[in-house]
């Protein structure tokens, strides 16, 4: 392979924070670079030096206990599988939970005094009721333990493992030498039980996060109405499936259905919903030569179109492929948490053994002792330390996506939670590029208001310049002015002469700077040489564009207007915006120099859209982009709003900072649980059961409250 190849694979088994951990310290190891794991949904992706065996990094991470999934092909979810499945019933973790709980509830019986001397009860009939849950149990939890230990990364399982076989090996001591006191084979039973059943609702709780990816990728399998020809060039349509289209494939898309793949119309006029690429729910209306996007949703009207882009290269794979990225990126927040999590298995099994010699010492008992020691080590869970900040960034991500905002990293989005100042570009960004007619001036008190249109529509009407266009749909008229000659002069504007050989030109300053030495407006008019009228226009402005302003001043965030218009012009919408500061007439290079030195004073955060915004926004804390941006500047921005406009934009600005607390939030409870349930587990006020039970749910809580991000009012 060649040097810095992007790898991408799926691997499977893969069932906490603590396994993508695991994943990431092994390849890193190998000298993989830029290694994301996402847990979640199994996908990894990482840089592949050259002269490095992909064969044997495959090999090493079955070794750790996974599967690698169809290499290169991260497309398909594969979250909620566990370690190496099993085959037949005892495949998933909920039916190895099924298989244990009757032989589990039969050995707490012993809790019940009636019970006591019941055949049940007999050491050898406890004994035989915990071998199937206690091989079980070992098959799962222990050959992972194994693994883990082998290669050198602990993880989570090695604490269950050394439990369940500590209450299970006691126990067995006790029956073959008669002391019955020190039966507790109820306790490495229930142990693996409560985990398995824990296992279960985590996988159920942090699929849950991935909740809007998963819509998302449920939007690319549809099926679609292909168009053939036979000899006689007679038309006939047949159903195939979109993973089937290739590109140049004629289709047909009818009212109600979902566009099955990016494609161009050649016939027909529809409405199309594309609230699943932009988040607008409002439909947008599409004619011939358009584009449609893959995903999106006909609300009226049917069309001929042929497919352009077709699997990895649509524009929805392209968003999904996006966050799956950025799913898998740590911000560094994490980074914390990670290197705690790497020594926290060795601390626990080190509190456990502390607590085993110190409670055999002070009690000058053995067994309850031993239970407390099998306490603290089902009690810690360092996969809630793991999985604090995944779960916020991918329910974080997934709604952002699903509103038309997509982050290429996660650092993105916690650096959000520091901007102080947002600096806005003016053509494109906070307007739309369309003119209006701001004003008009009749010079010539000769010519009436509706010659001077009418003139003016006569010549602009032959030009394809943006601000002719305005003038042709504002001013048009059927009486117009019969040319003899008109022309269109790079640089100054049109030239026109009419049948009595009068000259006109209707243009740019240049035309007129003999004649006047106001420069401030757009279009210039004059008849044989003499200005008998000028014209104004306004770059149209986002109706979005004042609320987004007003959001920020309410959140006490400076905006600030960076422009290489005419400084007036830049002035005049300012004003109209409310926005706080101006730098107008300024080159590409200045304002690269600009944004270097704002961000140097504060966290800021750049919104642009063209070529000469690419620097800038590669520059700022934070580059937004807009999705009809130039290409260059949509790749060097972090951030991309695809909504053709900055309405999301406090979406995701709250967003961030909201995601940032909830991992915050995640990061409180993952340590909390462990400083309070470990010495808890220790002093004797915990049982191994409860203590099983308390753990396997420690992580649903963080997946519950990363969930609300979902729901949760950001702005």
């Amino acid at each position: 392979m060649e040097t810095n190849e992007k790898v991408k694979w799926n691997v499977e088994g893969m069932t906490c924070a603590n396994c993508a951990l695991t994943v990431n310290k092994f390849l890193e190891k190998e000298g993989m670079q830029d290694v994301k794991v996402n847990f979640a949904t199994g996908d990894v992706s990482f840089q592949f030096p050259e002269n490095t065996s992909i064969d044997k990094l495959i090999k090493g991470v079955k070794g750790l206990g996974y599967k690698v999934n169809d290499a290169n092909n991260a497309a398909h979810d594969h979250a909620g599988h566990s370690h190496e499945e099993g085959k037949g019933f005892l495949k998933t973790t909920m039916s190895k939970f099924w298989f244990c709980l009757p032989f589990t509830l039969i050995l707490m019986l012993h809790m019940i005094p009636a019970m006591h001397d019941t055949f049940l009860m007999q050491p050898w009939i406890q004994f035989a009721l915990c071998v199937p849950v206690f091989l079980v149990g070992m098959a799962y939890f222990g050959a992972s333990a194994f693994r883990s230990l082998r290669n050198g990364m602990p993880n989570m399982d090695v604490l269950i493992t050394l439990g369940a076989t500590a209450a299970f090996v006691y126990s067995l001591y006790g029956t073959l030498t008669h002391q019955h006191q020190y039966i507790f084979y109820e306790t490495a039973a229930t142990v693996i039980a409560l985990v398995f059943l824990g296992n279960y609702v985590e996988e159920i709780a942090v699929n849950s996060t991935q909740k809007q990816l998963k819509e998302l990728a449920k939007s690319q399998v549809v099926m679609a109405n292909m168009i053939t020809y036979d000899e006689n060039h007679d038309e006939h349509i047949f159903p195939i499936e979109n993973k089937d289209l290739r590109v140049g494939d004629l289709i047909l898309i009818k009212n109600g259905e979902q566009v099955p793949a990016d494609c161009k119309i050649l016939w027909g006029d529809v409405s199309v919903n594309e609230a699943i690429i932009t988040g607008e729910s409002v439909p947008v209306n599409k004619k011939s030569k358009d584009k449609l996007i893959g995903g999106s949703l006909i609300v009226e009207g049917t069309v001929k179109a042929q497919v352009t882009a077709v699997g990895e290269n649509t524009v929805l794979s392209g968003i999904l492929n996006l966050v799956k990225e950025a799913q898998g990126e740590k911000p560094p927040v994490q980074k914390m948490a990670d290197k705690i999590s790497a020594v926290f298995i060795p601390i626990v099994i080190g509190i456990a053994i502390l607590t085993l010699g110190v409670n055999w010492f002070i009690l000058k008992e053995f067994t309850p002792a031993l239970m407390r020691s099998i306490a603290v080590l089902v009690i810690a869970c360092p996969c809630a330390m793991g999985l604090a900040t995944p779960a916020a960034i991918a329910v974080g991500l997934g709604r952002a996506a699903r509103n038309g905002i997509l982050f290429r990293n996660a650092t993105s989005l916690e650096n959000f939670k520091d901007i102080t100042q947002v600096v806005f570009d003016k053509t494109g960004t906070l307007t739309t590029g369309n003119f209006s007619i701001a004003d008009y001036k009749i010079l010539d008190k000769s010519i009436s208001d509706e010659d001077f249109k009418r003139l003016v529509y006569s010549i602009e009407k032959y030009s394809n310049h943006p601000m002719a266009k305005v003038l042709n749909t504002s001013w048009k008229t059927n009486n117009e002015v019969k040319w003899n000659k008109v022309e269109e002069v790079k640089g100054k504007g049109m030239n026109a002469f009419d049948k009595e050989d009068v000259e006109y030109w209707a243009g740019s300053y240049e035309i007129a700077a003999h004649l006047t030495q106001d420069e401030s407006h757009n279009i210039y008019v004059l008849k044989n040489n003499k200005l008998i009228g000028t014209i104004d226009l306004k770059d149209e402005l986002r109706p979005e564009a004042k609320g987004v302003i007003d959001y920020f001043h309410n959140k006490n965030i400076k905006t600030i207007l960076l422009s290489g218009d005419r400084q007036a012009k830049a002035d005049l919408i300012a004003k109209e915006l409310g926005i706080d500061e101006v730098i107008a007439e300024k080159t590409p290079e200045e304002k690269l120099q600009i944004i270097a030195e704002k961000n140097a004073q504060t966290p800021t955060a750049m919104v642009g859209d063209g070529i000469n915004d690419a620097p800038a926004l590669a520059k700022a804390t934070i580059g937004i982009s807009m999705s009809d941006a130039s290409q260059i500047a949509i790749q060097s921005a972090p951030v991309v709003l695809m909504n053709h406009g900055i309405k999301h934009l406090p979406m995701a600005l709250g967003l961030g900072k909201h995601t940032y607390k909830t991992i915050k939030e995640n990061l409180f409870w993952a340590f909390s649980y462990n400083i309070v349930a470990i010495p808890v587990a220790a002093l004797g006020f915990l049982t191994p059961m409860f203590g099983a039970l308390v753990m396997a749910f420690s992580d649903v809580v963080l997946a519950i409250n990363s969930s609300r991000l979902l729901v949760k009012k950001v702005e």
